[in-house]
């Protein structure tokens, strides 16, 4: 399919072949008709991604300071390479669009085949032959409503959030500043509610197209504005004024207090300057309120991706329901959209069109519409042909297929991927059509998909590298067995017991088992081997201390989510139980753990804990696992005490082995975390050089340590790992 996306890095603008979404379990897959280019927002996405780096550092010195941290951490080169691989991200264009359902979830009860839709969202309704869309982002089009007229459905429902957080009544006095798209709309709407509007924007054109809707109070002149305010509101003042140009000038929000009536209130739904003055405001005591998207739902990801609803009783305009009311001033005609509309281009001129657009070269652009050919087909499996693909050869003899990428994935996995000599890169999968083609064509994958079976069920490929979401895990795991392909998988091995016991199951049932490797780059750290190495005439038990400093995540992070992330004892915390049983080379056989009891939500109480733990040749240990302290802190430490030496590795860049009053030390110029040792010794396996350092039986009792350490928090009480079987079952 076609689909529009920009470069954020360099700011292109380019109209790519890429796979067809799946539908997903909540989201229903549209054909779209016509989308709208919303001139404002993607003028400023588009700008802002064609700047220098130094430009983009200044739009956003937030981001800076934290990457600054970051690297202070972390490591200069790792840090870069996490920020370019941000700025490499390709960004879908286009947020509101309308077309006709081709499938739908199984939890997308709502629709059907056939339906036509309005749907709406940035990263979902996007410029595409094809768009996967949530439930909550999508509606029915009325029969009175025309399939161009509802793909006006986003900015309709930001003028519609825009008006409301205006708190108006019947009768209302209202100044619109700014009549593009969206104030346009927004005097539409004001008077089908039944207030008196006053507007203005300086373009000539635009204020006559508002005269043409029937509006009498319009100018294109400030000092007017003043006079038609005085005289429609009888000098009192407007209700309210809502700004919907977008401007980098104070002059409109300095304006908007002087037309404002006492208790009055100034709603900015495009972009102005806010720095009006103090002493101004508090005369008129004016309430001055930026308009969000559109409406509650917007951004919130479990509204909007999981599909959880919000009570009609609590928030009664939500923004699906803002939707369904935009469509509905439409269809009764009280909102005109055909008028607005003044250019239409088939989405195979998408590339001329942003060109002419970004250059000023359209005519007076207002509603601009992309159309869609109807004979689009839906393939989720597609060739790379823009770049020389990775060929096998007998020196690349794994054959490697990888399912999902990230930021993580891009940053740090697959450029090491991409480094191995042994490795063949053929196809790429993730949900994202957009993404998949640009990370396919950047990391030398001679195939993309958006469809994991055309990984598994491809006898070309040899082994798997799985980079999806934590819940996704355990199936992947699944699949390889089933399947018999090597699997590398980022950690955890699965996310819930049941998943776990259904994989031993499996796991026993299996004639032969596939290399399975789990994502513990820290055992095959430089500074790991250089430990292994001091330990390695250990005679004593060992005592092993260990410190995280994990860094904020707030509550309403996917990671803490029950259906995605489980908690971060789940989602991260094998990475160290591994280390430890891969220094000490001993098992863990008992936790006794204790959590914070702060608020849960300033501080997540699960992300502060302490731990202690016996392992099997009589070592002991703790653990400290803190989220509260300072990310610009070091954010790991080991320390070991055995046999009169002690050990001590810091953020592992420094190791050290403190012996006989002297020291011996070992260091790296930056952070080595082992991600690329851990492929190639994931490589090796495959390719029968080596056999793998952990075994599927002690994966799996990883994983038991990670829930007996949930009980041990849930219980106050030690657990042994082994118990936690019998107490799920």
């Amino acid at each position: 399919m076609k689909q529009v996306v920009q470069s954020y890095k360099t700011g292109e603008v380019a109209l790519r072949d890429v796979p067809v979404p799946q539908c997903g379990t909540k989201r229903i897959l549209v054909r779209n008709q016509h989308s709208l280019i919303s001139l404002g927002t993607e003028r400023s996405t588009i700008e802002l991604g064609r700047k220098s780096l130094l430009g983009k550092a200044a739009a956003r010195p937030d981001l800076v300071r934290r990457a600054w941290d970051k690297a202070k951490k972390e490591g200069l080169l790792k840090t870069w390479q996490e920020a370019m691989g941000r700025l490499d991200t390709p960004t879908p264009l286009g947020y509101s669009g309308a077309g006709v359902v081709e499938q739908c979830g199984l939890a997308a009860t709502e629709f059907s085949p056939g339906d036509r839709v309005a749907c709406v969202g940035q990263g979902f309704a996007s410029h595409a032959d094809f768009v996967a869309i949530p439930v909550n982002l999508a509606c029915k089009i009325p029969k009175e409503v025309s399939s161009e007229e509802a793909a006006f459905g986003m900015l309709g429902i930001i003028a519609l959030h825009g008006i409301r957080s205006a708190n108006l009544t019947f009768g209302s006095r209202i100044v619109v500043m700014g009549l593009g798209l969206l104030g346009l709309l927004t005097i539409q709407m004001l008077r089908a509610y039944g207030c008196e509007v006053i507007a203005i924007d300086p373009a000539q054109d635009k204020a006559d197209l508002a005269r043409r809707l029937g509006f009498a109070h319009i100018t294109t002149d400030s000092a007017e504005l003043d006079t038609l305010c005085n005289h429609v509101t009888g000098g009192v003042g407007a209700d309210a004024v809502i700004i919907t140009a977008s401007t980098k000038d104070r002059g409109p929000v300095d304006q908007a207090v002087q037309l404002s009536r006492p208790k009055g209130r100034i709603v900015v739904v495009g972009v102005a300057d806010i720095h009006p003055d103090r002493n101004e405001l508090w005369q008129k005591e004016v309430d001055l309120v930026v308009s969000k998207a559109a409406g509650p739902g917007s951004v919130d990801p479990v509204y909007e991706i999981e599909g959880v609803d919000l009570p009609i009783g609590e928030v009664r305009w939500t923004q699906k329901r803002n939707l369904q009311e935009f469509l509905r001033l439409v269809a009764d005609k009280k909102v005109d959209v055909q008028s607005l509309i003044t250019h239409r281009f088939d989405i195979a001129q998408a590339e001329s069109v942003y060109t002419q657009f970004v250059a000023g070269e359209l005519v007076q652009p207002i509603g601009v519409l992309l159309t869609y050919p109807d004979q689009a087909l839906i393939e989720r499996h597609l060739p790379i042909t823009s770049v020389l693909a990775n060929k096998k050869s007998p020196s690349a003899s794994v054959s490697v297929g990888v399912i999902g990428a990230g930021l993580f994935g891009k940053a740090l996995l697959l450029p090491a991927l991409q480094s191995q000599t042994d490795v063949a890169l053929h196809t790429l999968v993730t949900g994202s059509g957009a993404s998949v083609e640009h990370s396919a064509r950047k990391f030398g994958f001679a195939n993309q998909a958006t469809e994991s079976s055309a990984v598994w069920q491809n006898p070309e490929i040899d082994a798997v590298v799985g980079l999806t979401p934590h819940s996704n895990h355990a199936k992947l795991v699944s699949q390889a067995i089933e399947h018999g392909k090597a699997l590398f998988l980022e950690k955890p091995l699965c996310t819930t017991e049941d998943e776990l016991a259904q994989l031993r199951e499996q796991a026993a049932a299996a004639e032969a088992l596939p290399i399975i490797f789990v994502g513990h780059n820290r055992r095959y750290s430089p500074h790991t081997v250089q430990m292994l190495k001091w330990l390695a005439t250990r005679q004593a038990p060992l005592v092993l201390q260990m410190r995280i400093n994990t860094g904020f995540v707030p509550a309403s992070h996917w990671v803490h989510s029950e259906d995605e992330g489980r908690s971060r004892v789940v989602g991260e915390m094998s990475h160290f139980i591994d280390l430890i049983q891969c220094l000490a080379r001993a098992s863990i056989v008992r936790v006794a753990a204790e959590r914070i009891s702060g608020d849960n939500s300033s501080t997540v109480n699960n992300d502060n804990i302490a731990l202690s733990f016996k392992l099997d040749d009589g070592s002991v240990g703790s653990m400290i696992y803190s989220a509260s302290g300072d990310k610009a802190y070091s954010r790991e430490m080991t320390e070991m005490f055995f046999d009169g030496k002690t050990i001590v590795s810091r953020d592992f860049r420094v190791s050290e082995l403190h012996k006989g009053g002297k020291t011996e030390t070992f260091k790296t110029s930056s952070q080595e975390m082992g991600y690329a040792q851990e492929l190639k010794a994931f490589v090796d396996c495959v390719r029968g050089r080596t056999v793998a350092d952990v075994s599927t039986t002690e994966m799996f009792s990883t994983m038991d340590v990670i829930f007996a350490i949930e009980y041990a928090l849930a219980t106050g009480q030690s657990v042994s790992p082994s118990a936690t079987r019998v107490m799920s079952a």
